[in-house]
């Protein structure tokens, strides 16, 4: 008897369930169907991406902030548009790590600036809400070491400033 029939339309890690499966594979299909599902339910036509996203580009920050306006009530559904629904938001939760590291980076490139600039920890710290100029130094070192800088030398590990 085959169980060829069985195999059809099953993912490989359903395929050959003794590998172990791929995190990062996984995390970017997730990705992709999420920016899919949002940009098809909710920014499929230029009307609906103009109300609240980019003209060209959906990007993660565009797709959590529009499910959660249509969720909230923020933003008005459009004639024939479906309510967002529980995959809507478990597909805006799923973007949510990668805002965390957008926001990361744009931190990490602020203190960069800022430091560049001429501005004291202490400022920084004043500016980030945080009660010291050391607690400023230890949040960009943690930063830098998250997006891949030297928090000494404001460079990446590359070498390039």
């Amino acid at each position: 008897m085959s169980f060829k029939w069985w195999y059809r339309g099953m993912s490989l890690e359903q395929q050959e369930p003794f590998a172990a499966p791929d995190p990062g594979r996984a995390r970017a299909h997730r990705t992709y169907a999420a920016l899919t599902r949002i940009a098809g339910r909710h920014a499929g036509d230029e009307a609906r991406r103009r109300r609240y996203a980019h003209p060209h580009v959906l990007d993660p920050y565009e797709a959590v902030a529009l499910v959660t306006a249509l969720a909230a009530g923020g933003a008005e559904l459009a004639d024939g548009e479906e309510p967002v629904d529980q995959a809507d938001l478990v597909a805006a939760l799923t973007l949510v790590p990668h805002l965390r590291a957008e926001v990361d980076v744009l931190e990490a490139g602020l203190l960069r600036l800022a430091r560049d600039r001429g501005l004291t920890w202490q400022a920084i710290g004043h500016g980030l809400g945080l009660g010291s100029a050391q607690a400023a130094r230890q949040r960009h070192e943690r930063l830098a070491g998250r997006v891949g800088g030297d928090p000494h030398t404001g460079t990446d590990n590359d070498g390039e400033a």
